[in-house]
């Protein structure tokens, strides 16, 4: 439905809507108060024991057509490499 907003306003209305939308602000507090407690049950602390969890991560070592970047320090193939800097190879989007 298209408003004219040159339209004069009612003041009653302008009154209306603002109370309705401070009761449901009020509402939507309390839901994300219950959201919080849920996902703070599940959530882990670091530093858990896991001393009985297995590991089956394979690591593979870095490649010869590989290199580290010195900026981002992810390990990126050959054909990512800007250049050389002082610190080390810069890949292409730590360059840019």
């Amino acid at each position: 439905m298209a408003q004219d907003y040159d339209f004069p306003r009612n003041k009653d209305e302008d009154e209306e809507s603002l109370q309705a939308l401070g009761k449901s602000s009020q509402n939507s507090a309390s839901d994300l108060d219950d959201d919080e407690n849920a996902i703070a049950e599940d959530y882990e602390l670091p530093g858990a024991d896991l001393s009985n969890e297995d590991s089956s991560v394979t690591v593979i070592p870095m490649q010869g057509d590989e290199f580290i970047c010195s900026e981002c320090f992810l390990v990126k193939h050959r054909s990512q490499l800007d250049h050389n800097g002082e610190d080390g190879p810069v890949c292409k989007e730590c360059a840019a």
